[in-house]
C-alpha cells in the first residue's frame, strides 16, 4: 500500500484519474467477487469531483476526491494506530445499490497510467474490499 503519498503523487494521480475513461476490472465486495455488476458501464473523474458511470444508455452519477487527512494544521499529535495511507480515494454514489456499495474512502494500492488499485479494509467485520479501475 502506498503510505503518505506526496503532494507530487497526489497531483500526478489526479491526472491519472481524470485522464480519459475507465472500466471496473476487478471488484471485490467483503466476501465475494462483483466484478460483473459493472460490465459495460465506464467511469469519468471528472476535474470538478463529479463522477459519472454510463453504459451509453443511463449515467449514474457521484463524486469522488483525493484527500490528504494529514494536511491538517494541528497535526501535531497523530494518535492514530492503524497503519492506514493518510491519502485517500473517495467515491460517494447515493445509488443504485451496486454504486452505492462503491462508496468509501479507498486506501490506495497503486496506481499507474492505466490502472487504479484500491482496497478498504472494514472496521466492523474485518472483511477487505478490492476495486481495480484500468483505463478504457
Amino acid at each position: 500500500m502506498l503510505n503518505n503519498l506526496s503532494a507530487a503523487q497526489i497531483t500526478e494521480l489526479n491526472g491519472i484519474a481524470t485522464s480519459g475513461t475507465w472500466i471496473i476490472a476487478y471488484y471485490y465486495d467483503t466476501d465475494k467477487e462483483e466484478t460483473d455488476h459493472f460490465t459495460g458501464y465506464t467511469f469519468s473523474f471528472n476535474t470538478d469531483g463529479t463522477l459519472v458511470a454510463t453504459d451509453g444508455a443511463t449515467d449514474t452519477n457521484g463524486t469522488w476526491s483525493i484527500t490528504d487527512s494529514d494536511d491538517s494544521s494541528d497535526d501535531s499529535s497523530d494518535d492514530s494506530s492503524d497503519d492506514d495511507s493518510d491519502v485517500d480515494f473517495n467515491i460517494a454514489f447515493s445509488s443504485p445499490a451496486d454504486f452505492a456499495d462503491l462508496t468509501d474512502d479507498w486506501d490506495i494500492v497503486e496506481f499507474t497510467s492505466v490502472r487504479i488499485e484500491l482496497i478498504d479494509v472494514s472496521g466492523g467485520n474485518g472483511g477487505t474490499d478490492k476495486l481495480i479501475f484500468e483505463k478504457n
